[in-house]
């Protein structure tokens, strides 16, 4: 995993729950922390370090990460700004993962292994994006769609139909949007 996660997740910790923050989080998960943004760290690293905040915290694994990808996207709209101007809400944005922003991702960090999404925009009322990634991180995907939407100034409602950690093959989402009055 490319070492801007691992970034992006200490300035989360920090921002919520203080300096200190992720010193302690790193003791408990008996890692370094030394990360740099370019660089490969084993997906392991972030497994450690998402239980250990799931122990701090006493919530499931699963919500830190949601709550993680909801404050990362806020994160990383100030970082690179070109990913997300050309876009005037939601939809769009996520409907250019696949043929804009993750080949950009991909120049900007060598050897990021990005999800795969796929698409059914069929209906103007519900977007259908399938999910699958080898690191099975369906609830980043669902916490950055979230903050995407406040981002973008929408409220979100999320249907997850199919799920990996169910044992499906992918994760499906029902994603309806509406502007925030």
């Amino acid at each position: 995993m490319k070492g801007v996660v691992f970034n992006l997740l200490e300035e989360f910790v920090r921002r919520a729950h203080g300096e200190d923050a992720w010193d302690a989080l790193l003791e408990r998960a008996r890692l370094t922390g030394a990360y740099t943004s370019l660089g490969n760290y084993a997906d392991e690293d972030l497994g450690a370090l998402i239980a250990a905040a799931a122990q701090i915290l006493k919530q499931p694994p699963g919500a830190v990460v949601r709550s993680f990808g909801r404050e990362a996207l806020p994160m990383l709209a100030e970082k690179y700004p070109g990913f997300f101007t050309p876009f005037a809400s939601t939809r769009p944005f996520l409907l250019a993962l696949n043929d804009i922003i993750h080949p950009e991702v991909n120049k900007l960090y060598r050897g990021a292994d990005t999800p795969d999404f796929d698409f059914d925009a069929s209906s103007d009322d519900v977007l259908v994006m399938s999910y699958s990634s080898r690191r099975r991180l369906c609830e980043f995907a669902l916490g950055l769609i979230e903050g995407a939407a406040a981002h973008y100034g929408e409220d979100v409602a999320i249907d997850q139909r199919r799920c990996m950690h169910r044992g499906d093959a992918r994760c499906d989402f029902h994603i309806a949007l509406r502007r925030t009055a």
